[in-house]
């Protein structure tokens, strides 16, 4: 969790949530973190994963490529594009990391709305959390660069929230309903339209809704 915190205030981030932390306090966190510690005692802690995310408008995980809960993996050399095609309709968009001996379990790779793979050459030795939070850090960290690329998430978030709830509904109508493939696979490639291609689909359901 040091190591953790260090490498997010080194790449100008500093909101972390912790779910059901170890003892992100202790000596030894505190020691790693090096200069980091307001990022550890600033953490927000919660007891579970809904809770954790309900006011994210975007949720990524991040995982080693392969898992089956999810068909696409993006590379974390492209995640910022990603967000960056939907700058316009987030606010608040978290990066989920699991555990350091046993990353994310399937059941909160299939609630986040996008997965994320780091590259390597090589799958042993992996990379250990503090390691993968640098990359995922760096990798984002255009978004703390004014007049660099990469715009800051600043706006409401409105346009995917609604698009992502009716989506829902819609398909809870249709029978295609949260747990079966099916489901996850459609709000999977949801996940991954651009702000111009949100405003389209919202018509197309509206339509549908009004049928």
């Amino acid at each position: 969790m040091g190591a953790a915190a260090r490498a997010m205030k080194t790449m100008g981030f500093s909101h972390l949530r912790l779910i059901d932390p170890c003892n992100h306090l202790g000596d030894e966190a505190r020691m790693l973190a090096h200069g980091s510690n307001d990022i550890l005692e600033s953490a927000l802690l919660y007891d579970d994963f809904e809770d954790a995310v309900k006011d994210l408008d975007l949720v990524v995980c991040t995982t080693a490529k392969g898992r089956t809960a999810k068909h696409d993996y993006h590379s974390s050399r492209t995640i910022r594009k990603q967000l960056e095609n939907k700058k316009d309709l987030l606010n608040k968009v978290g990066i989920l990391f699991g555990t350091e001996e046993s990353g994310l379990p399937n059941d909160l790779i299939l609630k986040s709305d996008l997965a994320m793979s780091i590259p390597m050459v090589n799958n042993y030795p992996s990379l250990n959390l503090g390691q993968s939070v640098m990359i995922t850090a760096y990798e984002l960290s255009p978004f703390n660069q004014p007049g660099k690329p990469g715009v800051p998430l600043t706006k409401s978030g409105e346009g995917w929230i609604t698009l992502k709830k009716q989506s829902v509904r819609l398909l809870n109508e249709a029978g295609i309903l949260e747990g079966t493939p099916l489901y996850h696979r459609i709000m999977e490639r949801m996940a991954t339209l651009s702000a111009n291609d949100i405003p389209l689909f919202l018509s197309v359901i509206s339509r549908i809704q009004k049928k």
